[in-house]
């Protein structure tokens, strides 16, 4: 059955791509029917691993089969894939009922490739975190920056749209090769790729090599995760259709690098150098992302900025030991993020287009549903109890304060300016007067129920998540802890006396809080309609970073190409293949006129000749020399 997980998505992909001109109906019935069977085949290989552990590997085929190394393609389902196949199918599922009802005014040829992309990410997710070694793990890792690439510039007559899907690819490959250079030292050292083979004998790598390959396996992830400094992608890709940014924002793409980190804590927990380095890219990642949201205005743009910083915190956790929080937090954040998106597309959706908070207002009265579940997210994603965010964030935050209390205080920081930022989204979407047209006014409405119950079920999940592993301090017994402890061998123990846990969650709620009524006290009634000033201009042109990019990375290159196209390849290499050419034209043109078929002019051109070697050899001896020679 583990091999029929991705095999529906893959059959949805082939069956849609394939035939563009199935009713709209059909396909959508082909592309969600497709995730729903992966889903509940999921749900079935979930409950084996909870009653019985993780399943025997047994290899398909041979995927590679030389004499130093064999890979197979094989697919491992374990404790931890298994939570992860749950969050891709259940999410993904929704995602795509969401979409039918979203993506229905696209032609049937456009919605049948939308909803084949749609089957191929899926796909390649769980190819991923299916995978039973490093090398399958890769090809599903490829595969989802491919789907992205597609999906990111869907609309692809739009030439920004297309800039935008390149930059993700491009940003994408530069971490790509730093996982795969890890994938090849791994093999040069063990000669095996296998995850068992590979953390069975990890003794027998030297420091050196185990804090090579763990950092450039990072590297892999900085940016399929979006970490500094390759995170620049993450928020131009809301240049995709809104379930689009949802599915690689909350549930697949972005979390692969949690995923190959987690998966590889064997790895990470011997050294210290790669924990330190994914703790402080981390808490930077979280820090900056954060403070660029609270001046976005584009309500995709505050959630995209506000995933990579909530990315940042995960990796803070893994950084300091504390894989099952990370892990714990990959969950909520599916929840609440893929809400949060799937509720701005409802926004979106009632006001034709319209993206721009300023423009906005006002509208928990006509957007009853899409308001109320909103609003649990804002609140699961601050770190409110008793919603899922809080017992997942707090988790990552303990733990962070029991490794180094520095990353706890900035952690803190960064969970207020979450609250802070998202209840100014909140307040400037839903609350206060109307600021758009009065066309828009009057035709705004709820979404259809495609659009509306896939937010219930996402805002119940988001509610009630985090109840999946309650600490200790609450009364709890740390469910997820015990269940992913087969897989995750070197979770990090913390000891923290119930009093200080709770001063911890009390001053990280506190900041919460205090956050959220500042920005509901200054939103309400004066949100900001004019451009900002100062430092808030600094942080709504995102600390110019893309900028800075473009000044040393993008623009020399674009020189130095350039350079080579109109110097070196035209002038230099073309310009000699060229020259070749006229040459051997003009040449050939000229001596042509010598055959002109009059004998007359052959036998003076023969007399010529003689004459002209008889003038050169001017005695018999040098004569018969020169024929010699010639003959």
């Amino acid at each position: 059955m583990v091999y029929l997980v991705p095999l529906f998505p893959l059959l949805g992909f082939f069956l849609n791509g394939l035939f563009r001109n199935l009713s709209k109906s059909l396909v959508s019935i082909i592309g969600c029917g497709s995730i729903l069977i992966s889903f509940i085949i999921s749900c079935i290989l979930f409950f084996d691993v909870r009653s019985g552990g993780a399943l025997p590997v047994h290899p398909l085929f041979p995927f590679i089969n030389i004499a130093s190394f064999k890979i197979d393609f094989a697919f491992q389902v374990d404790q931890l894939s298994s939570i992860f196949l749950l969050i891709i199918t259940g999410v993904g599922f929704l995602i795509h009922v969401y979409s039918t009802s979203y993506m229905h005014e696209e032609k049937e040829e456009h919605f049948a490739r939308y909803f084949s992309y749609l089957n191929l990410f899926v796909f390649s997710m769980l190819l991923l975190v299916l995978g039973a070694n490093y090398v399958i793990m890769f090809i599903g890792w490829e595969g989802v920056g491919l789907c992205s690439y597609l999906l990111i510039g869907y609309w692809f007559k739009n030439d920004n749209y297309n800039y935008a899907a390149t930059k993700a690819f491009v940003m994408n490959r530069i971490g790509d090769v730093g996982f795969l250079l890890g994938i090849f030292w791994l093999l040069s050292k063990l000669g095996t790729a296998n995850f068992n083979d590979v953390f069975a004998n990890v003794h027998q790598l030297s420091s050196t090599d185990i804090t090579g390959i763990t950092v450039l396996l990072f590297i892999g992830a900085m940016g399929k995760s979006a970490q500094i400094p390759l995170y620049t992608w993450l928020p131009d890709a809301m240049a995709g259709p809104t379930p689009v940014s949802a599915l690689i924002h909350a549930a697949t793409m972005v979390t692969a690098g949690i995923y190959m980190v987690a998966r590889s804590n064997a790895l990470y927990s011997l050294s210290a150098v790669a924990e330190n380095l994914v703790a402080i890219v981390g808490i930077a990642t979280a820090l900056l992302a954060a403070t660029i949201a609270i001046k976005q205005n584009d309500i995709k743009k505050v959630l995209a900025y506000s995933t990579v910083s909530q990315l940042g915190y995960m990796f803070l956790g893994l950084g300091v030991g504390a894989y099952t929080g990370a892990v714990f937090h990959v969950m909520t954040h599916a929840f609440f993020k893929a809400l949060l998106f799937l509720g701005a597309g409802s926004v979106i959706h009632a006001l034709h287009t319209q993206q721009d908070m300023r423009y906005m207002g006002g509208l928990k009265k006509y957007l009853p549903v899409t308001h109320i579940t909103f609003l649990v997210a804002c609140l699961a994603i601050s770190g409110i109890p008793p919603f899922s965010g809080f017992f997942s964030k707090d988790e990552i935050l303990a733990a962070a304060y029991s490794a180094n209390p520095i990353y706890w205080v900035l952690g803190v920081i960064g969970a207020g300016m979450t609250a802070f930022y998202m209840f100014r989204l909140y307040a400037t979407t839903f609350l206060g007067e109307f600021r758009g047209t009065d066309e828009q006014k009057n035709h705004l409405h709820e979404s259809p129920l495609a659009i509306t119950i896939p937010l219930l079920i996402l805002a119940i999940l988001a509610a009630i998540g985090g109840f999946v592993n309650v600490p200790e301090v609450f009364g709890g017994n740390a469910k997820l802890h015990e269940f992913l402890s087969p897989v995750i061998t070197t979770e990090k123990t913390f000891q923290l006396t119930s009093s200080k846990d709770f001063m911890l969650m009390g001053i990280s709620v506190a900041v919460a809080v205090i956050g959220i009524i500042i920005a509901l006290a200054k939103y309400i009634k004066k949100p900001e309609l004019g451009e900002p000033q100062g430092l808030g201009k600094v942080l709504a042109n995102k600390w110019y970073v893309d900028e800075i990019y473009n000044a040393l990375i993008v623009n020399p290159l674009s020189y130095l190409a350039i350079f080579f196209k109109n110097v070196i390849e035209k002038s230099g290499i073309d310009g000699f293949v060229n020259g070749v050419g006229t040459f051997v034209q003009y040449s050939s043109r000229r001596l042509r006129l010598v055959q002109n078929g009059k004998v007359g002019t052959y036998i003076l051109l023969m007399v010529f000749s003689i004459v002209l070697l008889f003038v050169v050899f001017w005695n018999q001896t040098n004569i018969i020399d020169f024929f010699q020679k010639i003959f």
